[in-house]
């Protein structure tokens, strides 16, 4: 990334190298599909709206990816990829979310809502300031797009597959759920790491063309398992490693008796 740390703190910054445009575009349209969401909701065409967020998702997996295979990525990039998420997957989700089921709650909904955002920003603005060795091997927080994709394909599901909504209070239960775990220290599995230029191994291999073609055959199905699936492997490898510490530390404390013979 790059970075202006020489310049004078009294002069006003500005953009020394320009703006990467490739990157930058996909990013945009990362914003484009956030914004469509809110007028998708606002005539109330939530389906419409959930994919939009779903496409947004698309737009800010592409971005960083083609920013490090051509080594464009900058401070501004990163930036703006910050508020648009906090528009396509922060906001829209949100009022996606209060409008479709969670209006009859009235200040509890909203609410609801609001604190979705409210952390969603939060976890978003303390990604930003973690270190860049930290954030390689996995994210510290449920990442924002990943509690947006749930809320997506919950309204995709039910409007497309059931023709119904989901109960409101279920609705409440999620949202505040997703928030919490967005702000918690729960750690995630990053796939930033993913190089697909280096050879696999065969099995591997089956493996993507395997996910692809369920991707490919039931979106609206696949969207929801994969996003509820990454959303229980942070708890559950939490769980699991504070066993493991627990079980360390007993056996740390458990010293044999002293010799006296």
């Amino acid at each position: 990334m790059d970075s202006d740390n020489n310049l004078d703190s009294n002069k006003p910054t500005h953009l020394k190298r320009g703006i990467h445009i490739l990157p930058s575009l996909f990013t945009t349209g990362n914003v484009f599909c956030g914004f469509y969401a809110f007028i998708a909701v606002f005539n109330d065409q939530h389906y419409l709206a959930a994919w939009a967020i779903v496409v947004a998702l698309i737009f800010d997996v592409l971005d960083g990816r083609i920013a490090r295979l051509t080594k464009t990525t900058s401070a501004f990039g990163a930036q703006y990829d910050s508020l648009a998420d906090v528009i396509s997957f922060g906001m829209a989700p949100a009022f996606l979310a209060y409008s479709w089921v969670m209006k009859p709650f009235n200040r509890v909904g909203w609410m609801a809502a609001f604190l979705f955002l409210l952390c969603a920003a939060l976890r978003l603005a303390r990604f930003n300031i973690t270190k860049p060795d930290i954030k390689g091997d996995h994210f510290i927080g449920l990442p924002t797009p990943a509690a947006a994709a749930v809320l997506a394909s919950l309204v995709i599901g039910f409007e497309d597959l059931f023709a119904t909504r989901i109960n409101p209070i279920v609705m409440v239960v999620v949202v505040y759920s997703l928030a919490f775990l967005m702000v918690s220290n729960i750690k995630y599995p990053a796939m930033k790491k993913l190089d697909f230029r280096k050879r696999v191994a065969f099995p591997r291999f089956l493996f993507v063309i395997l996910f692809i073609y369920v991707l490919a055959t039931i979106p609206r199905i696949a969207l929801f398992v994969l996003s509820f699936s990454y959303i229980v492997v942070g708890p559950i490898s939490h769980l699991i490693s504070s066993k493991r510490l627990e079980k360390s530390e007993l056996a740390e404390n458990i010293t044999p008796p002293p010799d006296n013979s």
